[in-house]
């Protein structure tokens, strides 16, 4: 039992902390790279160049975006809205955390043109942060990498994993899509995996189901089949 608390502990603290060892890092090392990060002000706008790749921190994730220029921002973000209405007025209104969740569901997103405070949400901006994490890969002139966000404008597919905002920039400024903050969750989940720790856990949790439901083959089967697959996928 001691054993299965401490796995629990371990990995929600994995979970809940590789996004701050993440920020931890970057202010550690953002004088060597010549990085930007700042607070959005009216004169933002003016520091930045049509092209640059913006991040901004959210609670439990990082946003990116593509500045076009003229305090105008497009990036990636799921929406509910254009599977319901046509309505471009109605679309053109800043998503709710309602309308993102419900797109997210539907796995449908827009690549949307917004201001740069809409954008930004009163978060600090790193500034083509990722040139140095992606150092292999050179980034396209700055005009390309804009035109480049600008001809994927509007509705799309969208996945949490395979196709978010961050493949959406990398695209645009690299050529390749990819998402680092989807590797390092991918890394999570395998090392929950390996860890045989879990198994145990997953028969102590069936069998606390089955006796709060009864025997009955909804919980014996997930209760014989979930510590299996753990156990061979281990």
């Amino acid at each position: 039992m001691l054993d299965s608390l401490t796995f629990i502990v371990e990995k929600l603290c994995l979970l809940s902390n590789f996004k701050l060892f993440e920020f931890k890092l970057t202010d550690g090392k953002r004088k060597e790279s010549g990085c930007q990060e700042r607070k959005t002000h009216s004169h933002a706008p003016l520091t930045l160049q049509r092209g640059d790749l913006l991040e901004v921190p959210r609670t439990l994730f990082t946003h990116f975006g593509i500045y076009l220029g003229d305090n105008k921002v497009a990036h990636l973000i799921p929406d509910i809205m254009p599977v319901l209405t046509n309505d471009k007025m109605i679309i053109k209104k800043v998503i709710t955390n309602k309308r993102l969740i419900m797109g997210c569901l539907y796995k449908c997103a827009t690549v949307r043109v917004d201001t740069l405070e809409d954008f930004v949400y009163g978060s600090n901006i790193l500034v083509n942060h990722m040139d140095r994490k992606c150092n292999a890969q050179q980034p396209f002139p700055n005009e390309e990498v804009a035109e480049r966000a600008e001809q994927l404008v509007g509705t799309i597919p969208y996945s949490l994993l395979w196709n978010n905002c961050e493949h959406f920039v990398t695209y645009c400024r690299y050529g390749a899509a990819k998402s680092q903050q989807t590797e390092m969750f991918c890394e999570c989940l395998k090392s929950i995996i390996r860890d045989q720790r879990s198994v145990f856990l997953s028969v102590l949790l069936g069998m606390i189901y089955i006796v709060c439901f009864g025997l009955a083959a909804s919980t014996t089967l997930p209760t014989i089949l979930i510590p299996f697959t753990l156990w061979m996928a281990g």
